[in-house]
């Protein structure tokens, strides 16, 4: 599949209805999230046939995206019900076979029985901002525990300098594949401008 026909397709994806502020609901667009996968698929071959984890998976794009690029199964987790009732709507709109999903808080997640059970994890955790201080990399520890492979996530650039830090200190080892602009479009009243750019990094963590 080219990367247009996916952006194509992953732009039929619905997203949040009525986006909820506390848990960080900004929806991935179309366009970063066929980036992401068409990267993770042709450069480092960590989807098709594979065992894949989306989480925050939120109303699904980037699991949807993985299992048009055949990964085995996707996995997608989030806490939010109404967000998962939009997911299940758009895997039977796309008909696909290859998707669970699971309701559950990645934070809190029993990670017992998870531990190395995925062989790629991929995300869009919450930046960690406002009255999420340090979810980011809650998120982020939670991947690394699942992944037999790679976790591949979004975070602000910003935060850079502190996740290679804690790359380090979890002796792991963490990539740069490419530093993005992410439109925030102004989903939430509190947002004076009509949308804003941040800037991202697309990272790419493995054992080291």
């Amino acid at each position: 599949m080219k990367l247009k026909e996916l952006e194509s397709c992953l732009q039929q994806v619905d997203a949040f209805e009525e986006p909820k502020v506390l848990l960080e609901q900004y929806p991935t667009s179309p366009h970063i999230a066929a980036c992401m996968l068409y990267t993770i698929h042709n450069t480092f071959d960590d989807i098709e046939g594979k065992l894949v984890a989306d989480l925050g998976c939120g109303c699904g794009v980037l699991s949807i995206g993985a299992a048009m690029l055949e990964a085995g199964l996707c996995v997608g987790f989030d806490i939010d019900d109404n967000a998962l009732e939009i997911f299940q709507r758009n895997t039977e709109e796309f008909e696909l076979q290859n998707i669970d999903m699971i309701q559950s808080d990645v934070c809190s997640l029993a990670i017992d029985g998870y531990v190395h059970k995925f062989d790629t994890v991929i995300m869009n955790p919450p930046f960690g901002t406002k009255h999420n201080q340090g979810m980011d990399m809650q998120f982020l520890r939670t991947a690394l525990t699942m992944a037999k492979t790679a976790v591949y996530s979004l975070h602000k650039t910003a935060t850079r300098d502190h996740i290679v830090k804690k790359a380090k200190d979890w002796g792991v080892k963490m990539e740069i594949i490419a530093e993005l602009r992410y439109d925030l479009p102004a989903s939430y009243k509190f947002h004076k401008k009509k949308s804003v750019d941040i800037k991202v990094d697309f990272l790419r963590f493995s054992k080291a």
